[in-house]
């Protein structure tokens, strides 16, 4: 294997000082060329597909499926989104509601590398409670650079680089999401207009500039974990989330074994 051999990516000094080359083994087709896009030969639709009743341990909610037809996103990504929706929100202002992208490896196998899970849980129990609202789950696993490429940044951070970096160094966006959806969805439900479940400032941004009227925020707030605070942090501090710092956070060793679980926290209060 060399420098110039497509499947590798060369990193040097990326582990907190520590002197030393590592040799990163990459798919073959992998990292930016997944993220090539062609130009677009049709707008996107979206498509009603299926609606059915979800019990959940925060009650029951009603499941609705839609085929988002958008010739540009990345072939790696389902083009069937969600929306989870409790009580009638057709016609009605101030909805809560939670923008939420799919995370596989915290929402399925349980990671404690970021709050993914927590925060859709977070926002369900907050919907419950108010007895209506919605949750958008949009299919962009990995900041929208899909799943393989997510694991490939997963390999970086391992090495030392944090979630920016590990993206920058596979030639990938630090964040490819795209909300056009989003906002084709609350359309398609009525919903006049929305309070969002968001840590993440630009999101709001984005979905303003979609034509969402949004008209406050609701923090999503979640303990960190000795394999989180890291990732908290440069979000915090690179991507301008809206979290608490984490001040004398360390990077987890492989003497730390994950909690068996921990204990859930209500959504902080709004502004």
């Amino acid at each position: 294997m060399t420098p110039g051999d497509d499947r590798t990516i060369f990193m040097s000094d990326v582990c907190g000082g520590v002197s030393r080359k590592s040799w990163i083994i990459l798919a073959r087709a992998g990292s930016s060329r997944d993220m090539e896009n062609t130009v677009p030969t049709r707008l996107p639709h979206l498509e009603p597909l299926a609606q059915a009743p979800i019990p959940t341990r925060h009650g029951v909610f009603q499941m609705h499926v839609f085929r988002w037809d958008d010739p540009s996103a990345h072939p790696g990504l389902s083009n069937e989104h969600l929306a989870l929706v409790m009580g009638d929100v057709r016609g009605r202002s101030n909805v809560p509601v939670r923008v939420h992208s799919e995370c596989l490896t915290s929402e399925v196998f349980g990671s404690l590398k970021c709050d993914c899970k927590e925060q859709l849980e977070r926002a369900q129990a907050e919907i419950a409670k108010r007895g209506y609202g919605a949750i958008l789950y949009l299919r962009q696993e990995g900041r929208g650079i899909g799943l393989a490429n997510k694991i490939r940044a997963y390999a970086l951070q391992a090495l030392g680089a944090d979630t920016v970096e590990a993206n920058e160094l596979l030639h990938l966006p630090v964040d490819a999401r795209q909300y056009d959806v989003a906002a084709a969805m609350l359309a398609e439900l009525g919903v006049e207009s929305i309070e969002l479940m968001t840590n993440n400032p630009e999101k709001i941004d984005q979905l303003r500039a979609l034509g969402v009227k949004v008209d406050k925020r609701i923090p999503v707030l979640v303990a960190a974990n000795a394999f989180s605070a890291p990732y908290l942090e440069v979000k915090r501090r690179r991507m301008h989330h809206e979290l608490p710092s984490q001040p004398g956070h360390k990077k987890p060793s492989r003497s730390d074994n994950p909690p068996a679980s921990e204990s859930a926290e209500d959504l902080t209060g709004t502004h």
